[in-house]
């Protein structure tokens, strides 16, 4: 379709013949396009294409990749807006997003009161550089010590966006703000223990009461960081008294290995005495049992006797003389007499050999002569 049938105008926009204008036509303005990039360089006519992969290839750019041993933070015109594990992710191209990604599972290491030249085992040495600024500090009981400190610390889990904004650090060191803290909290603790603790057996309980208020302080801060370990690598007097510190702990252990002499003396005494004085009670209770039990004993004796003598008094009292006599006589040498031989008894000298003879006195013992007592005569 012509712009113009009717003839009527200058051109296809122009007003002519007194007849509107008419609408162009789409057909002939590509037929026109066509024709004019036929005539244009490669360039301009693939600019769509260009434009396209230009933008896929920005769009690209958005893929990010977090190891396994850190996170992702992503920022958005410069402000955090999420967080992210390991693995692929995509984000908004540069400039709009970026991300940093820090390492949340390494842990990191601070010394204070020294510094190691450059060995990573962390423990004190002869060749460390001593920092007293750092290390001498004043015990509960206005005491001077040397503390020598190593600090373990990591990123907390999903405190990595806190790790790196909520704390300044204008010097540039990233471990000063933890070192701050540190040494903030064994002052403090140190400050709450007396030195022969702190010098004895104190330590264990200064390192975790000084991880603990460590922990306080950085939590305080919102900071992510996690403290691991503290670890006390020097405790000891200022070398300008260390001498007399010496001699204090060599007293302190002559006075406590007295004390567990006399403990140990103590504890081999005080049974040995209880157990000869529980012995001397027994023997005290059975002998006065065996004692109570013999008077009872005599006392029914005698009240049985006295039942038989109130029975029959002469029978008794015979019988009881000849108990009394064979008691009395069995232990003596006798010459037995017959009564009626009368005066004619003649006296004998005991000889030496005759000594175990029956009947004869023992050897060296004048002979004994007894008469028996008659039927009905008296005793």
């Amino acid at each position: 379709m012509a712009w113009n049938d009717n003839g009527g105008g200058p051109g296809p926009w122009g007003q002519g013949g007194g007849v509107p204008p008419q609408p162009p036509d789409i057909d002939q303005i590509v037929r026109m396009l066509k024709e004019r990039m036929q005539h244009q360089s490669p360039v301009v006519k693939f600019w769509p294409v260009l434009v396209v992969v230009a933008m896929g290839v920005w769009m690209a750019t958005g893929i990010y990749v977090v190891g396994p041993d850190e996170n992702g933070v992503v920022l958005r015109f410069g402000r955090h807006v999420e967080t992210t594990g390991p693995g692929p992710h995509w984000r908004l191209p540069y400039p709009i997003a970026t991300v940093l990604t820090p390492k949340v599972t390494k842990v990191e290491r601070i010394e204070i009161g020294y510094r190691s030249r450059g060995r990573g085992d962390g423990r004190a040495s002869g060749d460390d550089v001593d920092v007293p600024a750092e290390s001498l500090m004043l015990t509960g009981d206005e005491n001077i010590i040397d503390i020598d400190m190593s600090v373990q610390y990591r990123i907390k889990d999903g405190g990595a966006a806190n790790s790196l904004f909520n704390l300044r650090n204008p010097s540039g060191d990233r471990h000063k703000v933890v070192r701050d803290a540190a040494e903030s909290s064994i002052r403090q603790v140190i400050g709450r223990n007396e030195i022969d603790s702190a010098l004895t057996a104190g330590k264990e309980k200064i390192q975790s009461d000084a991880k603990q208020t460590m922990q306080k302080i950085l939590d305080s801060y919102n900071s992510g960081i996690l403290i691991v370990a503290v670890q006390l690598q020097k405790v000891a007097p200022p070398p300008e008294v260390v001498h007399a510190f010496k001699d204090v702990a060599s007293a302190r252990e002559d006075r406590e290995r007295a004390v567990n002499e006399a403990q140990g003396y103590a504890n081999d005494i005080l049974p040995k005495a209880k157990g000869e004085a529980a012995k001397l009670i027994q023997e005290a209770e059975a002998y006065r049992t065996a004692k109570v039990t013999r008077a009872q004993g005599d006392v029914h004796r005698f009240l049985a006797i006295l039942k038989e003598y109130e029975k029959a008094k002469d029978v008794t009292e015979t019988r009881l003389y000849l108990e009394s006599m064979e008691e009395v006589m069995s232990g003596v040498n006798k010459v037995i007499v017959d009564p009626k031989a009368g005066q004619h008894i003649l006296p004998y000298l005991q000889l030496p050999s005759m000594g175990n003879v029956s009947g004869r006195g023992v050897r060296g013992d004048a002979p004994k002569s007894e008469s028996a007592p008659a039927k009905g005569d008296a005793p």
